[in-house]
């Protein structure tokens, strides 16, 4: 039988950073995004669990609401003011199946085949995908060392049809590291009030801040209404328990709701219960503190060996959190040949065309993960990239 695809899904590949992984075998996993496996607040969550099965069991294995589990609700829109700067009077918040789950819902609402999403390049091979399999037709605007490019941004929206909203990962980027910069997020909010397009924001990385000073949200200056506003538990607490949320205009998240419906009725309440108990009986803020020192231990030992084996090869931004470098590989190497062998050597990193809107463009960059390998590994796999760049 000849199977007719949507047109959405017909043209997409999988994710090339999961097939990496798939096949990677006993490569060291450069190429990963995973959180470090000393950064799970294990000892927690087991007494959590406990606890939840122990006092009310059904309230874990029951439906559930689709907003979310009400105590949660209330517990994060609470912390969304105090510690991320966002949420008015006119603003509601639910909780989601990870911030992956936002952009679907953000698509399934706003997007019609061939309508535009604007969205910084290079960018997160997971929204990119997602937008793609609701029909969007992805525009990409270049990420310069302080955020993205506002001149080439405002083009975009004087001579692009039909654009619905501008994706952002305002800090760390993923991939490119970068954190925008203060009068560049001013400028993106004036940009989509001027244009009439929504801002999709998305702070998975925000909590991982290793130097430096925290900068504002886009959505603290949203008194429009037009920035929508995703956050995540998967990279402080753990990204298998599957908890985001999405701050937005409250006639944006009554939509977002229905759509939600439909997609997986409610977030699991287990692990939203997970959420609000280790929010609310737990020191948390002691929790990050701790990931955070060991992402600049591990970010700094990536650098390190980043500049010993292979600085003659290649150029790179550090970041200032986040999980990821992001490097230019140097005219007259081969992105994809390097890329190919470095894995057959044993060390694998994600090319960057993977996180580009023409995924066939010529690209010289690859981005490399320092979260999800053990030091020894780190060492063992910049060396392993050294030693394939010397002999190409």
């Amino acid at each position: 039988m000849t199977y007719k695809f949507a047109k959405g899904v017909a043209s997409l590949k999988p994710s090339i950073i999961r097939e990496i992984l798939k096949s990677s075998g006993n490569t060291i996993p450069l190429a990963a995004g995973n959180p470090a496996p000393d950064a799970f607040p294990v000892d927690d969550i087991k007494e959590i669990v406990n606890s939840v099965f122990e006092s009310n069991p059904v309230l874990a294995l029951q439906y559930g609401i689709s907003e979310g589990y009400a105590p949660l609700v209330e517990k994060l829109t609470e912390l969304a003011k105090t510690r991320y700067g966002v949420g008015a009077d006119s603003d509601a918040l639910i909780i989601t199946s990870g911030a992956q789950q936002v952009m679907s819902l953000m698509s399934q609402c706003f997007v019609n085949h061939g309508d535009c999403v604007i969205c910084e390049e290079p960018s997160f091979i997971g929204a990119l995908n997602c937008f793609r399999s609701f029909g969007a037709r992805l525009s990409g605007v270049p990420v310069d060392s302080d955020g993205i490019n506002i001149e080439a941004l405002e083009e975009k929206l004087k001579t692009e049809e039909n654009v619905k909203f501008i994706y952002t990962i305002p800090n760390f980027q993923n991939p490119a590291g970068i954190t925008m910069s203060l009068e560049k997020r001013k400028a993106v909010y004036e940009l989509a009030k001027k244009y009439g397009v929504l801002v999709l924001e998305d702070n998975p990385y925000g909590d991982l801040r290793v130097s430096g000073e925290p900068v504002p949200a886009i959505k603290s200056f949203d008194e429009e209404g037009v920035v929508v506003y995703s956050g995540s538990f998967s990279k402080i607490v753990a990204p298998g328990i599957r908890v985001g949320f999405v701050l937005a205009n409250k006639e944006i998240i009554a939509k977002l709701t229905v759509a939600k419906q439909t997609q997986d009725v409610h977030t699991p309440l287990l692990s939203q219960l997970i959420v609000y108990k280790w929010l609310t009986e737990y020191d948390f803020e002691a929790h990050i503190n701790k990931i955070v020192e060991i992402y600049r231990r591990k970010l700094n030992l990536l650098c390190d060996c980043i500049d010993k084996e292979l600085g003659d090869f290649l150029t790179y931004h550090r970041p200032e959190g986040g999980l990821f470098v992001w490097a230019k590989l140097n005219d007259g190497i081969d992105m994809l040949d390097f890329v190919k062998k470095a894995s057959a050597a044993g060390a694998s990193v994600v090319p960057g065309n993977a996180m580009m809107v023409d995924g066939e463009a010529e690209c010289s960059y690859i981005r490399l993960n320092f979260s999800t390998p053990s030091d020894e590994d780190i060492v063992k796999g910049v060396k392993i990239l050294g030693e394939v760049a010397r002999s190409l």
